[in-house]
């Protein structure tokens, strides 16, 4: 099934056939090089109807709806939605706090099976795929390609991408949103550790740009739960001062300042309009792809 013939440990054989049954579809119109699954801005010949339109001299006259004639007695042409294929853009977060995992997967591993599985699903519907590896600006960026070798290329990156550094992941966006420059369905995968606000900007900046946005936002069960019994010295991954403290002493007010983190981004993913979800790295991630999946499928045609 896998034209690589390199073992990947960020794929599994089986989970890419379980959801190989459900496509990844795109919500926005996509514009593309070869006929595809996607919905284009323009309008084609496929088999689903569009819209009538006024007859003008130059139209195909093999599309001239001669029911619409006799009942009008004026000339129609019918317009059919065209398909396309899209370029599905990765942008995996790389920053140093995507080392963090309190279990059998840290964040970076987690986006590694998420990233490349759909990577995988894409290239095998006609897609094309690029990535991005993101931290302090672009650490590294491979430009959307369909072909079985780039589809190596693209693996190469997630494989090989090492969690260090601060984040600039916000401004990564803003470059993104102006150098891709055709229609593409970008997917960041990322802990998202930085001000609502900020990220805001570059979430209507794609939108502007009308690229098809989703999040896939990664967190650890102790992120959420802050379930440390004992003093401890918590350290910042991205190059901050540490911090040496009792957790009973701070929970109360990492509780509220994770509440109001997590309330301010919810508001920013309602007003950009991007699809959003919320994972934490314990879950099955089969599951949350095929949620993702089954989601967009029922969403598709909404701006």
């Amino acid at each position: 099934m896998l034209t690589d013939r390199q073992t990947r440990s960020f794929l599994d054989p089986q989970v890419l056939s379980r959801l190989a049954a459900v496509p990844l579809l795109a919500r926005r119109p996509m514009q593309g090089n070869v006929s595809g699954r996607h919905s284009s801005p323009h309008r084609g010949s496929s088999v689903e109807f569009a819209e009538y339109r006024k007859y003008v001299p130059g139209d195909d006259l093999r599309r001239l709806d001669w029911r619409a004639y006799g009942r009008s007695d004026r000339f129609y042409v019918k317009e059919f939605e065209a398909d396309t294929n899209l370029r599905l853009i990765l942008v995996i977060d790389t920053s140093g706090s995507m080392g963090f995992g309190s279990g059998s997967l840290n964040k970076i591993e987690y986006a590694r099976k998420i990233a490349g599985t759909l990577g995988y699903l894409a290239s095998q519907q006609g897609d094309a795929v690029g990535v991005t590896c993101a931290a302090e600006g672009i650490v590294k960026h491979i430009p959307a390609k369909q072909s079985p070798a780039h589809l190596r290329l693209i693996f190469d990156t997630i494989e090989e991408a090492v969690p260090n550094g601060p984040t600039q992941l916000v401004q990564v966006l803003h470059e993104l949103s102006e150098t891709v420059r055709q229609r593409a369905f970008v997917v960041v995968i990322s802990d998202f550790f930085m001000p609502p606000a900020e990220l805001s900007g570059c979430f209507q900046h794609l939108r502007f740009r009308r690229h098809d946005v989703a999040l896939f936002h990664l967190l650890d069960p102790l992120e959420i739960s802050f379930t440390f019994h004992r003093p401890m010295r918590f350290v910042d991954m991205e190059g901050g001062p540490s911090i040496f403290a009792e957790p009973s002493d701070i929970a109360e007010r990492y509780g509220k300042a994770l509440e109001q983190y997590l309330s301010e981004l919810k508001q920013v993913v309602l007003e950009s309009a991007v699809d959003y979800q919320r994972v934490q790295i314990n879950e099955d991630y089969e599951q949350v792809l095929l949620q993702f999946l089954i989601r967009r499928t029922q969403t598709r045609g909404l701006r």
